[in-house]
Parts: C-alpha cells; sequence; structure tokens
C-alpha cells in the first residue's frame, strides 16, 4: 500500500547537478557559462547589482488593503436574538449578553438594532438603540434604557487648521498727505 513514508521518486525524475568550471573537456568550461566580460560575469557580480527604480521599491512594499477605524466599533444585538433567549420582565444589561455569548467584548459599548421580532416585555440597558429596536421594545411592553455615554467623538484639530488664516490688506509705508 502506498503511504506518505514509503513514496520514493523515480530514477528519471532525479538530475545531476550542473557543474560548472570543470575544464573544457566538461562542455562547461573556460567561461563557466557566465559569458564573457561585465559584472555578471565575476564573483560576487550577480548578488551586487539590483535595479534601483521606484518600480521595484514599491513591489517590495507590503500593502495592506483597506483601512483601519480611528475608533472601536460597538457589539452589534438584534432584538430578535433577545427575545429568543431571555424570559419575559427580565431586566438585561451588557453582561448578561456576554454570559448567553451574544457579544464578545464589552468595553466598546453594546447597541441594539430593530431586526427580528420582540413578543416580550424586557428592559433593555445599552449604549445605544436604533429607533426602530427603540419603537418595538416600547410597544412589546418593555423599556430600553441607555446607559452611559459613548458616543465617538472626532478627533479636534489644531488651532492653526481649525481656523483658515484670512488675509488682510497690506498696508502702505507711503505717508498720506492731506
Amino acid at each position: 500500500m502506498l503511504t506518505l513514508h514509503n513514496l520514493e521518486n523515480k530514477k528519471s525524475a532525479k538530475h545531476r547537478r550542473k557543474r560548472v568550471g570543470r575544464g573544457n573537456a566538461s562542455g562547461m568550461g573556460t567561461y563557466s557559462t557566465r559569458g564573457l566580460k561585465g559584472q555578471k560575469s565575476r564573483s560576487g557580480g550577480k548578488s551586487g547589482l539590483a535595479v534601483r527604480s521606484i518600480k521595484s521599491y514599491l513591489l517590495r512594499i507590503p500593502k495592506v488593503r483597506g483601512f483601519k477605524a480611528l475608533t472601536n466599533k460597538m457589539a452589534v444585538v438584534n432584538i430578535g436574538d433577545l427575545d429568543r433567549l431571555f424570559k419575559d420582565k427580565q431586566k438585561i444589561n451588557a453582561r448578561d449578553m456576554l454570559k448567553v455569548e451574544l457579544i464578545h467584548t464589552i468595553g466598546n459599548g453594546v447597541k441594539v438594532l430593530a431586526q427580528g421580532k420582540i413578543t416580550k416585555a424586557l428592559i433593555v440597558e445599552a449604549n445605544a438603540f436604533s429607533k426602530d429596536a427603540m419603537d418595538k421594545i416600547n410597544k412589546a411592553g418593555g423599556k430600553a434604557v441607555v446607559v452611559g455615554n459613548k458616543e465617538v467623538k472626532p478627533k479636534e484639530k489644531s488651532a492653526k487648521a481649525a481656523s483658515p488664516v484670512e488675509l488682510q490688506p497690506k498696508e502702505d509705508n507711503q505717508t498720506k498727505t492731506e
């Protein structure tokens, strides 16, 4: 039976290494397949030869596709999942959602979205709610409570960049005679 430990190459699959520079009788003597003069014909010449252009530089740089958001995103929970996993009139917060593995982390906050149906009156505490999710929870007899303030604030620009430089007319150095 053929298995990995007893596989063998065919005899015709193995090639001998080309032995260059062993005299003219070998067929690879004199210039040893390097041609005549030039940098590539000398020892160490191939490694020192490199094309220095913008294209070769750009090809060596690792390309990172897409972008990395400056702010961390909130964990997202749908009301259909809350309805399925929790009991009627139960108070639910981020730790409860973490226990039932609806979310993976509570460090960035939790946002509740309106996907799915809700039939139970749940008291849901989260950092943010979509408008439809809040309406559905309230219609089912529950309560949507916003806790904490996880709103993302944009970075403030420096004073120079915030206010454009106003050009003022130059005053002439000439004195006006009246």
